[in-house]
């Protein structure tokens, strides 16, 4: 939304109203307005999956293994994470398995803006569309889980002082 500002010249307040007119204007249509994080794509509306899975063959047709499933889980509830970091949760390597979601289109890696040795892991905007929502904010329990988190790390920050 920053950048959208900038080369329009607007106040983000500005540029995410129009966002939100937009989102509901194609609301009954076949499009849908996707954001992630502070990211922004038109995607197809769910209603038109079946229609679109006829005139496009997605490369979502085969199954995903339980270790992927678990792995974007993980990347999905509490990304964005390192490898290391979704070794450590799953208990095992994910090498294969971040290499098959990242060929897939379901996770994007980025440079580590801590450890330029290292890439960050996220979902992508093909996730989003795979699972036909608008954000992560619509994951079944997302919000609970973000607000337990909260929780105990409140804790331990009250414990630590």
């Amino acid at each position: 939304m920053a950048k959208l500002a900038k080369v329009l010249e607007e106040p983000e307040e500005k540029i995410a109203d129009a966002l939100s007119g937009l989102s509901a204007d194609y609301e009954n249509r076949g499009l849908n307005i996707l954001r992630k994080e502070d990211e922004f794509q038109f995607g197809t509306n769910p209603a038109n999956a079946e229609l679109i899975e006829k005139l496009v063959k997605s490369e979502f047709t085969e199954d995903l293994t339980k270790a992927a499933l678990e792995t974007l889980t993980i990347i999905a509830y509490k990304g964005p994470l390192t490898r290391s970091e979704i070794e450590f949760i799953r208990g095992v390597n994910t090498s294969f398995t971040v290499r098959n979601l990242l060929l897939r289109g379901l996770i994007e890696r980025i440079e580590n803006p801590k450890d330029a040795r290292s890439y960050i892991y996220k979902i992508s905007f093909d996730f989003l569309k795979y699972l036909g929502v608008t954000s992560v904010d619509e994951l079944p329990g997302y919000r609970e889980l973000q607000h337990k988190t909260e929780e105990v790390i409140q804790g331990n920050m009250n414990h630590a002082t």
